[in-house]
């Protein structure tokens, strides 16, 4: 068994938590443990990152599996490209 050790613990807290060990029917140490087993158990077992997340929020939606995206299209020449085919065509000579 591990054995920790709180710093700089607050007397009111202590104070607390000394009374809930007491209405509880324990010492504080087993009260602590009871604390800590719960506040971990609690915790999710599956973590998901951001992507996965925002995707179960959507979902009941539809989400966008349906999205249709259409291919880009360039509508003008780029900036400089006729300088840089003058260049090309310059150092190709």
């Amino acid at each position: 068994m591990a054995t920790i050790t709180v710093r700089d613990l607050d007397e009111a807290t202590r104070s607390k938590l000394r009374v809930r060990a007491a209405r509880n029917g324990r010492s504080m140490e087993a009260e602590v443990r009871d604390i800590l087993e719960t506040a971990v158990t609690a915790e999710p077992t599956h973590q998901f990152g951001l992507g996965s997340r925002i995707h179960a929020l959507f979902a009941e939606i539809g989400g966008a599996d349906d999205l249709v995206i259409e291919p880009r299209v360039i509508h003008r020449d780029p900036p400089f490209a006729a300088e840089e085919e003058d260049l090309r065509s310059q150092a190709a000579s």
